[in-house]
């Protein structure tokens, strides 16, 4: 694994050149993980589009939901486990590897025939895509950590988290195109192979390009720390945390034994399950209750994921302008205002109530859902970033996303609508109240009013 330990500069860069070093380089390695992130979203769901095809082979849904359920499973773990692992590894090259491997399983998906001959086998490999997925978060995080200051680091992530918007709306085009040139120029093979094939190539290339463009920390460039360029420090101390840490001391020192990682932690099962509660239930809910047609309830589905975009970046703004890069007050203020929209989601008696309340909770939630990651990163050294922000990963993915699915589920068979919307409204309190323990925190330490 030495290939992962990160670099050293072997000089410093000059004083005077030390600005618009680092200027370029911070929108150079912004972009290499933007197009890099923006990629794992080009290879995560292709099986969603070939599914339709495989239940026209024999295939059940209950067989297909399960294999398709390795992806969040793997995803969770590996959100957490990767993030240890990335702690103390070269972004430059962590981050580029994952997709690299995921882009191979998604080409094994469409060059091997008997892989989609088994709901074990499709498992096996869509647990592998989701593992190799949890490569793509930490490293991301690392680099933001290191080039942006806490000051700022709300609205550079807020658009850097846009690329799974811009990479998982690609998707679906890519794999059309795919599917496409498969059929017609392709005698002999599936079509829908395409779906797999045509975006694992177009992810190798991202890869490329996001290696030739990131650097892993500004002391790898020769130039000095962030927060000593910015004079923006995220303690009293002005400890920087500039050597790598040990495994041991990241999980056992600065996350698991760090109150503030925690609560974030919490506060993300119950932001997951408001969040997928409504995205993954709007249709049933909207064709089932308010007789609203199909191609009507995607419509509004599209609203509610479409407006996420524009929620996420003022949720970052909102955070390093008005609160001066603290998390709480602002994830506070969002998920209070989710519970009314909700509530009027619910409670929505036309087509145009219905939209209004869908495009306003996906512009709110996915801000909490940004912010919970960012709190993370400030929370903990930067070197523990990948760490922190896993551990959160994980408690969303395994137990919020699966919540919503699962319990929603039971929730709604046995105690009707009413009931299920009553713990999404809930669920948007307690997370609410979660941040609101987190007011003050800025960085590493509460600001003193």
């Amino acid at each position: 694994m030495n290939f992962l330990t990160p670099p050293v500069a072997k000089k410093k860069v000059e004083s005077s050149k030390i600005d618009p070093t680092y200027k370029k380089l911070r929108w150079q390695v912004f972009f290499g993980i933007f197009i890099g992130y923006a990629g794992y979203y080009l290879l995560r769901n292709n099986f969603s589009i070939v599914m339709p095809k495989l239940i026209n082979e024999g295939f059940s849904k209950t067989q297909l939901g399960f294999a398709f359920s390795a992806v969040s499973i793997a995803y969770g773990f590996s959100k957490f486990f990767m993030g240890i692992i990335s702690d103390r590894s070269n972004a430059r090259i962590f981050l580029p590897l994952g997709l690299i491997l995921t882009a191979l399983i998604n080409l094994a998906f469409g060059f091997i025939p008997i892989l989609t001959k088994s709901i074990t086998s499709m498992f096996i490999l869509l647990f592998l895509i989701g593992w190799f997925e949890g490569m793509g978060w930490p490293p991301s995080g690392r680099v933001i950590t290191h080039w942006y200051s806490v000051s700022e680091r709300g609205s550079w992530t807020s658009v850097w988290n846009v690329a799974h918007n811009v990479g998982g709306a690609a998707m679906a085009p890519l794999a059309a195109v795919g599917i496409a040139f498969f059929a017609s120029k392709i005698p002999g093979t599936k079509a829908y192979n395409g779906a797999f094939i045509i975006p694992a190539l177009v992810g190798i290339v991202i890869a490329v390009i996001a290696y030739i463009l990131i650097r892993d920390t500004p002391e790898s460039q020769g130039l000095p720390p962030i927060e000593e360029y910015k004079d923006d420090y995220p303690n009293e101390e002005h400890i920087m945390y500039e050597k790598e840490l040990s495994a041991k001391e990241i999980l056992f020192k600065y996350v698991l034994n760090n109150k503030w990682v925690w609560i974030i932690a919490c506060a993300n099962i119950f932001v997951y399950f408001v969040r997928y509660g409504i995205e993954n239930w709007a249709p049933a809910y909207l064709t089932e209750v308010r007789h609203i047609s199909l191609a009507s309830s995607s419509g509004s589905y599209f609203l509610y994921e479409i407006a996420g975009i524009p929620g996420t970046i003022f949720a970052g703004w909102v955070s390093d302008k008005l609160f001066k890069g603290r998390r709480g007050p602002a994830g506070f203020s969002f998920m209070l205002v989710v519970t009314f929209f909700v509530f009027m989601y619910w409670r929505s008696t036309n087509i145009m109530m219905v939209n209004t309340a869908l495009f306003m909770i996906g512009f709110l939630i996915y801000g909490p859902v940004m912010l919970i990651g960012l709190q993370a990163l400030d929370s903990v050294p930067k070197k523990a970033a990948g760490t922190a922000a896993g551990l959160t990963g994980l408690f969303g993915y395994l137990f919020g996303s699966v919540a919503a699915n699962a319990i929603m589920g039971v929730i709604v068979d046995h105690l009707g609508w009413n009931s299920g919307f009553i713990t999404v409204m809930a669920s948007c309190l307690i997370a609410a109240g979660l941040f609101a323990l987190t007011w003050n925190l800025r960085g590493q330490e509460i600001v003193k009013k």
